[in-house]
């Protein structure tokens, strides 16, 4: 069974708001054609994606399994669109995602010197999406930070850096030159994935917090809800008066990698992942100079 990607689209635009009037309003169709094609789409599946009663509207469990993967669908989708049509306008275009903190540009104009006619787009990604934007091809090559599910794709080391811990302004152990892990026992943490992903030998206790990118684990920090490690790249992006960055020594650093999907390589992957890895050390260099022109600012 094939499933339409506009029934998809309806889908969505009602799960966003769990409302089919407004959503037949965003979508500028009749309501009764929304409710038609979210029913096709039901039977298509052969569940129940809504309930509906005097209370509103609720996703069903089908419902929010359809939601966790309608995303990845459509995203799939509207990437395979856009390749096609910029090859059919003769002109060709390279998508690089980068987590926080890790320049592209060292790689991208070491590769436009062999490639001038190449546009190389640029995306940010999260930890969570690495994986995922890559094997559903929303990007062709990914700078990724380690862990991740490494299943389909290729991932090469490139280059480390040092981890430190973000702390609020207010610790007891900001400003300092340094710190270890015991200083900082029975910290909780706030991190961005299961807590046995944690860089630290010893466990934190689980803030209970979970969270997807930098901002969101800074403002945590901030408002003292617990302790979290940020590598020294992102530091850069991100020097504010209500934390401060120490570094641990004893921490394993950072490992900065590139990925790209086994299924989707290309003579112009193949080209960009080459080139990442001859300025690799410039890459690195880059973000630690920033990094450290940041901190003094």
């Amino acid at each position: 069974m094939d499933l339409d990607p506009r029934k998809l689209r309806y889908f969505l635009a009602v799960a966003d708001r769990l409302h089919f009037g407004r959503a037949a309003e965003e979508l500028h169709i009749a309501q009764p054609v929304l409710s038609r094609q979210i029913r096709a789409l039901e039977q298509d599946l052969g569940a129940s994606l809504f309930t509906r009663d005097r209370h509103g509207v609720a996703l069903t469990d089908a419902g929010r399994q359809l939601l966790a993967d309608t995303g990845p669908l459509l995203a799939a989708a509207d990437a395979v669109r856009r390749r096609v049509t910029v090859a059919a306008g003769g002109s060709r275009r390279l998508t690089v995602g980068f987590r926080t903190g890790i320049p592209v540009i060292p790689a991208a104009k070491a590769f436009g010197v062999r490639h001038p006619d190449v546009v190389v787009d640029v995306q940010r990604i999260e930890w969570d999406d690495q994986a995922p934007m890559l094997l559903d091809g929303r990007i062709d090559i990914g700078y990724v930070r380690l862990p991740i599910d490494e299943t389909g794709l290729r991932v090469t080391p490139l280059f480390s850096e040092p981890l430190l811990v973000a702390l609020p302004a207010s610790h007891r152990l900001a400003g300092k030159e340094e710190v270890t892990e015991a200083d900082l026992t029975g910290e909780p943490l706030v991190w961005h994935a299961d807590p046995s992903t944690q860089p630290t030998r010893h466990p934190h206790p689980d803030s209970g917090l979970r969270v997807r990118d930098v901002e969101e684990k800074l403002e945590h920090v901030a408002a003292g809800r617990g302790i979290s490690f940020v590598a020294r790249s992102e530091t850069l992006f991100y020097s504010r008066p209500d934390i401060s960055y120490v570094p641990i020594p004893e921490l394993a650093p950072d490992q900065v990698c590139l990925a790209m999907a086994t299924s989707r390589t290309s003579p112009l992957t193949d080209d960009f992942f080459a080139a990442a890895q001859s300025t690799a050390a410039i890459t690195a260099e880059c973000g630690n100079y920033e990094a450290h022109s940041s901190s003094r600012r």
